[in-house]
């Protein structure tokens, strides 16, 4: 990528994650402003394909969450005006942004993945005890309850279907709450989650000291290198490229793949900066990577 590449920030947008978004989307600007004098932000909304034609970007940094920014929304019409992009392509941003076509991959490919149920509105008897009820396309754990009491399951559903029409059921699986950020099939140093109270939700995520982000895995040699294998693996079912971020539970004898994410948060509190940095990759040096990694879909 020439140091003279005009380079374009998408962030913002119209989901759910908006604020996330945004915060993101400065974080990497402010970086690639570092090593490249020709960086612009746009805030995504439905005139965005028009800010592009007018601007004409050589590449796209997509720093997009949710809904139009990580589902492959925007990477089709990129793809159909040709300008490069960070991240997944069309197809594996679909696969990974909905839960329940990640279920799908990863059975298919033989992952391991909690038990899971589709559900509908009326639906008053959990499948599984515990469980997890959540949307099936939205992020940042954004209504998304565990139930251990079977007397909270029909608020659960409820909220969920506030934000899809498609909501999953999965067994809840008790263990340590991990996230593996992917690079080019290259695995970085894991991240052991764990929120002071109650589980990894929207407030705890982003809210600086609410969740305690540990290095040390506690796992052992041979087990942090299947767990690196399967990560790798799940990244490369689902199609990814350039970093994806990998979420998995741990348990005493055994790993499951819950979700795949295709546009990982680069705020404060964000975990990709964190693993990178027990690489001695520092903040910058990674959104470079990232900006560098941009392509089109069928490069």
């Amino acid at each position: 990528m020439d140091k003279n590449s005009k380079i374009c920030v998408i962030y913002g947008g119209m989901s759910a994650e908006r604020e996330v978004s945004l915060k993101s989307g400065k974080n990497m600007a402010d970086a690639l402003l570092k090593n490249f004098p020709n960086v612009s932000l746009i805030d995504a909304d439905f005139s965005l394909a028009e800010k592009l034609a007018s601007l004409k970007p050589d590449l796209c940094v997509i720093a997009l969450h949710g809904t139009y920014g990580e589902d492959g929304c925007v990477q089709g019409m990129l793809e159909m005006m040709g300008i490069p992009y960070t991240g997944a392509g069309v197809a594996a941003s679909a696969v990974a942004f909905d839960k329940l076509l990640a279920k799908h991959t990863f059975i298919d490919y033989g992952l391991p993945t909690p038990k899971y149920t589709i559900l509908k509105e009326d639906d008053k008897q959990p499948p599984f005890m515990p469980c997890v009820v959540k949307p099936a396309r939205q992020g940042s754990s954004i209504g998304i309850t565990i139930v251990k009491d079977i007397k909270d399951y029909a608020a659960a559903v409820e909220e969920a279907f506030k934000y899809d029409s498609k909501v999953l059921c999965e067994e809840f699986i008790e263990g340590k709450e991990l996230t593996i950020p992917v690079m080019d099939m290259q695995a970085f140093p894991p991240i052991w989650i764990r929120p002071k109270k109650g589980f990894y939700n929207y407030e705890n995520k982003y809210t600086a000291g609410m969740t305690e982000y540990l290095l040390d895995t506690g796992l052992s040699s041979s087990r942090l290198k299947s767990l690196k294998k399967l990560a790798v693996k799940a990244y490369s079912v689902c199609g990814c490229r350039s970093m994806a971020r990998i979420d998995i539970i741990a348990t005493d004898r055994k790993f499951y793949v819950i979700e795949v994410n295709t546009v990982p948060g680069m705020t404060a509190t964000s975990l990709v900066p964190k693993s990178a940095s027990k690489l001695g990759i520092s903040f910058e040096d990674i959104v470079k990577r990232i900006a560098e990694s941009a392509s089109l879909d069928n490069k």
